[in-house]
């Protein structure tokens, strides 16, 4: 499940419940309805960080709940995990059009589903001792949605790192992620990288940015990601002369 505060100018979104904040369609309902909250609460200054409790950021998919919601069967579970992949679909849909600036302070472990949750925020600092980002698919024999792969092609520069992330199945730790241009900083704590996030948004705030004009900007950044999330570019101007 997930918390949501905000102190200020900053909404905290936070990864509450059990210690892996693994997604099914109950967690991810939760998570849109935060965000649907901090859409329409959102005034110029507005940012969104998001953080998790204890040692994972997100270990991804809730392949458990899938099995045990599937009365045995393995077509069942396999339908299962389909209906979250789409739900999760819909909720980085909400993330890349959300008209605030975001920050992700990845305080732990972020897998799978888990890193692409981190990926579809604008900003990502990592703590540097305890976590690591690792996409497990090629390991556990499971292909990649299309809006994954698109999220990677469109946020990840550099092929040799998107080759390590998924064809290789690293697990990346902080600095190596930030020489590949995974995140955005590194920090020896989970208290530092929260205290990063908070400062980066503090300053982003400060901005005051047009919500609506922001997130038409950031969407025209990523033509193939938005093209495979079916949302759409208004091309909006709304220019100050």
């Amino acid at each position: 499940m997930c918390s949501l505060e905000k102190r200020g100018n900053i909404f905290y979104l936070t990864l509450t419940g059990t210690d892996d904040h693994r997604f099914n369609p109950t967690v991810i309902s939760s998570i849109r309805s935060s965000l649907a909250q901090v859409k329409s609460q959102s005034t110029p200054g507005t940012v969104l960080i998001t953080v998790a409790e204890g040692k994972f950021f997100s270990n991804g998919f809730d392949l458990a709940w899938a099995k045990a919601s599937s009365g045995g069967s393995s077509s069942e579970a396999v339908n299962l995990l389909r209906h979250m992949v789409r739900l999760f679909k819909d909720m980085v849909a909400d993330l890349i059009s959300l008209p605030v600036p975001t920050v992700a302070a990845v305080t732990g472990h972020a897998a799978a589903a888990g890193l692409m949750l981190a990926m579809s925020h604008d900003y990502v600092v990592m703590r540097r001792d305890r976590a690591v980002l690792y996409m497990s698919e090629v390991d556990i024999g499971m292909t990649l949605p299309d809006y994954f792969t698109a999220l990677i092609r469109s946020k990840v520069a550099k092929p040799e790192a998107r080759r390590d992330l998924l064809l290789r199945g690293m697990r990346i730790k902080a600095d190596e992620a930030l020489a590949k241009g995974l995140i955005d900083s590194a920090h020896d704590s989970a208290e530092k990288a929260t205290e990063a996030a908070v400062h980066m948004g503090e300053e982003l705030a400060k901005r005051k940015w047009d919500g609506e004009v922001y997130a038409e900007i950031r969407k025209s950044l990523y033509p193939e990601l938005l093209s495979v999330l079916g949302l759409t570019d208004k091309g909006l101007i709304k220019a100050r002369f």
